[in-house]
């Protein structure tokens, strides 16, 4: 059983910063890319930024230059620092990995974190 776990979310003025991290625990052979999306209510999900085990990274241009994805792989962990937050950040983040297993191998999800800016 492959479990992800948030932390990190919560309410901060617009300008603000926040980090998020999500520890990967259960039976695995290896993670492979690692990333973080967010959702607003009735909308898609939709990538912020990916990271990939050797260090390559992603970003939505909407982040770039404002958010950071980094990764722990001694630790199972990746980390979203999150810097000048908007009040058009706020939403839902979810962390994302490809995980392969002794004959398998899936996409995990964590149960979300939520991230409100006020402005």
């Amino acid at each position: 059983q492959v479990q992800l776990v948030e932390s990190g979310g919560g309410l901060v003025q617009a300008g603000g910063s926040l980090r998020l991290s999500c520890a990967a625990s259960g039976s695995m052979f290896s993670i492979n890319t690692m990333g973080w999306y967010r959702q607003a209510p009735e909308k898609q999900r939709e990538l912020v930024a990916s990271i990939t085990r050797s260090g390559s990274t992603n970003y939505a241009d909407s982040v770039k230059g404002r958010f950071t994805i980094s990764r722990d792989n001694t630790k199972n962990t990746v980390y979203l620092q999150m810097n000048s937050l908007k009040p058009e950040d706020t939403d839902v983040y979810f962390c994302n990995a490809d995980i392969s297993r002794p004959g398998i191998r899936r996409n995990y999800w964590g149960q979300g974190t939520q991230v409100t800016v006020s402005s």
